[in-house]
């Protein structure tokens, strides 16, 4: 493989011309003369395709310690992030950029690899995953494509492994994720045959992988504004049900990736995820766990997917307010959109938005009584007070949450005074 200096430039960019970022190549260069840093992977393809830039990673032929001496001679901050794989973070201006040394593998085992220090960008092209993945560019913007794939198959949505597909993934297992992951976010038209039968053959050895990758790299991908092709690739290959442990609801997840392009939602990879799962809190819990998810993350995917009370598009106002604020507006407008998923796609779209509308938009309100009030009507201080509440608040709900305090003082009388007899 050699060196391919395209033609191509994306011109000069304004994060390319950003102070801190400019800092960042004056001390590399200051360090290891022109050309010794480059643009690479992500920033190069999403400009190419005219995608916003979030990250700039840098490749470089400096090693870590001289990138560590540029950057201190330039008075910039030096993490070593991942110093093992040649990895420094510098900071400048408060912005990170993420420096890695131009390496090889020595030997991987699908986990992890053993790395080599190099000066040759043909070998660390080779190295990496895709080939959308293996670009690099210049400060001045000039593209460079080692691969001489890298440009056309970006801009043609083709989703490739650089050289032998199975190759890559025994290096590391992850990369059976990151195809479908690139795939839902830039793929287009019929998959690579190869990268697929690759992941359908090494889809076990998932399993292999620490569960924070795994969920990290499946989240991303449902983060995708139409994923659903990707994942229906995932189950087609078996890889979905490695990921999930069993089968998943593929009717109710296209249905919820629909409604939310539709009607202008947020994509959603949480919620995205619930759908995906059967209707069993219990299994949603276990997964939850078995991938690592965050707390919060569990507790909702799980609160989700309780079975009642079963959400009807017909449902009064009343009624929403109801369960609104029984389970959280948060809880009421995910088991909404779940349900809608679920639901036949008639002509109820203005029934469901309305209640949307109400868990995301309605102010929930607060039982005008405390427990001083409680034990001013008479009830001991002790157990009683929080059940005398929990009997007025729910005749308050029931009064679709009354705005009346002298009522809600009257029927909290009449509780103390029953439950004192």
């Amino acid at each position: 493989m050699t060196e391919s200096r395209g033609t191509e430039s994306l011109g000069v960019r304004p994060w390319m011309t950003a102070p801190a970022t400019a800092a960042v190549f004056d001390a590399l260069e200051a360090e290891g003369g022109p050309d010794c840093a480059r643009f690479v992977g992500g920033s190069v393809r999403n400009a190419l395709v005219g995608r916003p830039v979030d990250d700039l990673d840098i490749a470089t032929t400096l090693t870590p310690d001289r990138v560590t001496r540029g950057l201190a001679a330039a008075k910039l901050k030096a993490v070593p992030t991942g110093i093992e794989h040649g990895t420094v973070t510098a900071v400048s201006k408060g912005m990170p950029h993420e420096i890695t040394t131009l390496r090889r593998d020595v030997s991987t085992d699908g986990r992890r690899a053993t790395v080599a220090f190099t000066d040759d960008w043909c070998e660390d092209a080779q190295r990496r995953d895709l080939t959308l993945n293996s670009l690099y560019a210049s400060r001045d913007g000039t593209i460079f494509d080692p691969t001489g794939h890298g440009v056309a198959d970006t801009r043609a949505g083709r989703i490739v492994f650089v050289g032998e597909p199975e190759r890559r993934l025994h290096e590391d297992y992850l990369r059976i994720l990151r195809f479908f992951r690139f795939y839902a976010h830039f793929g287009k038209g019929e998959p690579d045959a190869a990268a697929v039968a690759a992941c359908a053959k090494l889809k076990d050895r998932i399993e292999t992988l620490a569960a924070e990758r795994i969920s990290k790299e499946l989240l991303k991908l449902l983060a995708a504004d139409d994923p659903r092709a990707a994942v229906r690739l995932m189950a087609e290959t078996g890889v979905l049900g490695v990921v999930l442990g069993g089968e998943a609801n593929l009717a109710r997840f296209e249905a919820l990736a629909e409604i939310e392009a539709e009607q202008l939602f947020e994509c959603d990879p949480v919620l995205r995820l619930a759908a995906l799962l059967p209707d069993d809190q219990l299994a949603a819990g276990r997964l939850a766990e078995r991938l690592r998810l965050s707390n919060p993350d569990r507790d909702r995917i799980v609160a989700a997917l309780s079975p009642t009370p079963v959400l009807k598009s017909w449902m009064s106002p009343r009624e929403r307010r109801r369960e609104g604020y029984r389970s959280g507006q948060k809880t009421f407008s995910d088991r909404a959109k779940l349900a809608w998923a679920s639901s036949p796609r008639t002509a109820t779209t203005m029934q469901w938005r309305g209640m949307i509308a109400l868990a995301e938009g309605w102010v929930r309100p607060s039982l005008p009584l405390t427990g001083a009030d409680v034990m001013n009507a008479g009830a001991p201080k002790g157990p009683m007070v929080g059940q005398v509440l929990r009997e007025v608040e729910e005749w308050w709900i029931d009064h679709d949450f009354i705005d009346d305090r002298m009522s809600a003082v009257e029927k909290l009388k009449s509780v103390v005074q029953g439950l004192a007899y």
